[in-house]
């Protein structure tokens, strides 16, 4: 049987060609593994069911994340492991459907990017009650069982900082913002405070919503160059977003500021090598690794431990054109 990473391929093409943001309900399910774990210390011979809804397999980050969860599930699982993967497209009614669905088929663990902080609260408590542990990954989700996440407010501060200092300290930003997830929140929170820093920095837009997508930083780049024409310096709150902005910089002919976004993306590490690069640096996360931790919480969680921290907070990485050289990437 085909490992998870080349079914994705398989069924969906590599990451070059992502998946639409907006998926029917038919094609949301992702039918992932029936694997032969490793032997390990945990679930001595039992079956380990996993449901994992994410926000949007369109963006890689996503796609990693389901592979970090079904890597860390064959090391744990000596048994069978059983993993769903769904894609919420951050609607938070179709996340509640796909929660519902996980304790419909009596899953062990939930690995959930909620769509809604508070909107998927009642879900997961229906979840809990069944006896199914829930873990919020790469956002918050109220009421989870423990959260893992990188370290948002850091992430955004790393890249503005860098930006403010590439700009030597003067200019005008833009922050094309994304979902009001508490991810994005977080990154916008960081970055503004590392302006703050720079009294010679003038932020002058920071609430466009480009959707998180290659799509939606394009068309809101596109607006905001119409908008403001003397741009020096864009912070976008994820690599996707950050591609389009570009592209509509060239499409503008425009190559007169720099660009900085968050998740360390196999393409954004392809444009940190081009010296005609807008994009500058990317502040890299780590979904594998993400991913991993909390399925190992959730798995200890299941065997009665208890863990020692309810929130895990994964630091980010400044890559930038100096240091992509070393870079390895998800």
């Amino acid at each position: 049987m085909k490992p998870l990473q080349a079914r994705f391929r398989t069924l969906f093409g590599t990451q070059r060609h992502p998946l639409p943001v907006r998926w029917s309900l038919a094609r949301t399910v992702l039918l992932v593994m029936l694997l032969i774990g490793l032997g390990s210390r945990a679930l001595a011979g039992e079956h380990l069911r996993i449901g994992v809804s994410v926000s949007d397999l369109g963006n890689p980050f996503f796609v990693q994340i389901a592979l970090g969860a079904e890597a860390k599930a064959r090391q744990l699982a000596p048994g069978k492991v059983e993993v769903t993967v769904v894609s919420s497209a951050y609607d938070v009614q179709r996340q509640i459907a796909q929660i519902d669905s996980f304790v419909a088929a009596k899953v062990d663990l939930i690995l959930l990017s909620a769509a809604s902080y508070e909107g998927v609260a009642a879900a997961v408590k229906r979840a809990q009650k069944a006896g199914i542990k829930v873990l919020a990954v790469d956002v918050r989700a109220q009421g989870a069982d423990a959260t893992v996440t990188t370290d948002n407010a850091q992430a955004g501060a790393i890249a503005c900082r860098y930006l403010a200092q590439q700009l030597a300290g003067q200019g005008n930003v833009v922050i094309i913002n994304g979902p009001p997830v508490s991810s994005v929140k977080e990154r916008v929170q960081g970055c503004k405070r590392a302006l703050d820093a720079f009294p010679g920095i003038r932020l002058l837009s920071s609430d466009h919503n480009g959707g998180g997508s290659r799509e939606g930083g394009l068309e809101t780049m596109t607006h905001l160059l119409t908008a403001f024409p003397q741009i020096d310096g864009v912070f976008v709150i994820n690599d996707p977003s950050a591609i389009g902005a570009e592209l509509a910089a060239r499409q503008a002919g425009r190559a007169d500021f720099l660009i900085v976004g968050v998740d360390g993306a196999p393409v954004a590490q392809r444009r940190l090598r081009d010296p005609a690069s807008l994009l500058r640096a990317t502040a890299a996360q780590f979904p594998n690794r993400m991913a991993a931790k909390a399925v190992a919480l959730g798995v200890a969680m299941m065997q009665g431990e208890v863990p020692t921290q309810s929130e895990v907070l994964i630091p980010a990485e400044l890559i930038t054109h100096a240091n992509v050289a070393s870079y390895q990437g998800w």
